[in-house]
Formats: structure tokens, sequence, C-alpha cells
């Protein structure tokens, strides 16, 4: 499903070089649920947006569904990211012009070819799957933290991705709601039998998923 074969990320600023990330291998597998878990700054979020294809590694390898990345275009990394890799980030990242529904509906947008399903159908059936069909017409300022963070995950499954990569999705609400949507995410993950993995700097989050990676200083320290 992910694999990463001793990924390294550096970045420059200025003239100083940041090693975000030394030396990962890591193996996520089909329907898995775990966490990437560490203090902030410890390369965690890094490594999530190599594995979804939003940055590309200084070194080493990256295959996703045993592609190997690194011998893709541009192009074809967009459609892979685009069909098989859904986010969901802890301000929700919503557009506030467009509703709830609009909102949802936006990966459809971006697609290069013929979906094999209906846009507006899929978005009807994950409004309801996640409660919040009434809110459907609302802008997002106009609902609660809980209903935009639904709304996020309703539109990181439109594609029908087989990978969930979520960064610190309970960061911006209060302990009761983020709980329900770390309920939500393993439901979804039984349910649906979706790869994800949740970006958490909270050991106690981290324990809700059936496996956690330990991050320190661009490293992983240990996984369980």
């Amino acid at each position: 499903m992910i694999r990463l074969v001793d990924v390294g990320k550096t970045y420059f600023l200025g003239e100083e070089e940041v090693h975000a990330l030394s030396s990962i291998s890591l193996e996520i597998k089909k329907g898995e649920f775990v966490s990437i878990v560490g203090p902030s700054g410890c390369g965690k979020s890094t490594l999530m947006y190599l594995m979804g294809l939003l940055e590309v590694p200084t070194e080493g390898q990256i295959f996703i569904n045993e592609a190997d990345t690194s011998k893709l275009s541009d192009d074809e990394l967009s459609v892979l990211r685009n069909r098989h890799v859904g986010f969901i980030f802890q301000s929700f990242n919503l557009v506030n012009k467009f509703t709830v529904l609009e909102n949802i509906l936006m990966p459809e947008r971006y697609c290069r070819g013929k979906l094999d399903f209906n846009p507006q159908s899929r978005a009807q059936e994950l409004l309801k799957m996640l409660g919040i069909w009434e809110r459907k017409d609302f802008f997002p300022n106009k609902i609660s933290g809980g209903q935009q963070q639904r709304a996020a995950i309703a539109r990181a499954l439109m594609m029908h991705p087989t990978i969930i990569l979520a960064d610190e999705p309970t960061g911006n609400l209060d302990s009761k709601t983020g709980s329900e949507i770390l309920d939500l995410l393993a439901k979804l993950n039984r349910q649906l039998k979706v790869t994800i993995s949740i970006v958490t700097h909270d050991p106690k989050i981290a324990a809700k998923t059936k496996r956690q990676i330990h991050m320190s200083d661009g490293r992983i320290i240990k996984k369980q």
C-alpha cells in the first residue's frame, strides 16, 4: 500500500541545510489504521506530505500501491494522488465561499479522465453517512467545528481513495468532538477498509489507532 525505502528530505533556508527526515523506511499495509506520533518539529507532517505525494523526497523511494513514484511524471503523480489519496487537516481547509456540498465535490473538479461513479450521488451518500445532510447548503463558517471536520472527511472520501492521511484531525476541536471524530475514523476504517494514517503529537490519540509509529528528530525511533 505505502512503502518508503531510505527516504530523506532536506530543505534549504537561505544557506542553511535542514534535514527534516533521515533514513525513513516504513510500510503501511492495506486496511491499516495507524498513527505517526511525536513532538512538534520532529518531521511527522513532512512524512505525511511525502506519503501523500504533496512533496518529493530528496533521497530514497516511495511506493504507492507498488508504483515507484520516483518514476512518475508530475501529471501521473497528480492522477495517483487525486484517485488514491484523501487528506484531512487540522484547520479543515474548507473554502468558505463554497457550500458544504460544493466543498465535498471539489476533488472531482480536479479529476482527469472519466469517472466510474456519479459525483452528485457520491456526495449525497457521504453527507448522509457522516450525518451532515442538513448542512449541505450551508457555508463552512456557518457550521460547527465538528461539522466542518465531517465535511472535510467527506471531501477526503469523495474519490473512493485507498488511503486517508489526517494531519492532527482533532487539533481544532474540543475533547468530546475530537473523540467523536476519532471514533468516526475508526468506523470508516473498519467498514470501508480504507487505510488511515493519523499524524498527532498526543500519545492518547495515537493509542486509539491499531499501530503507532514514533518519531523524533526526523527519524523513526519505534514501531508498535
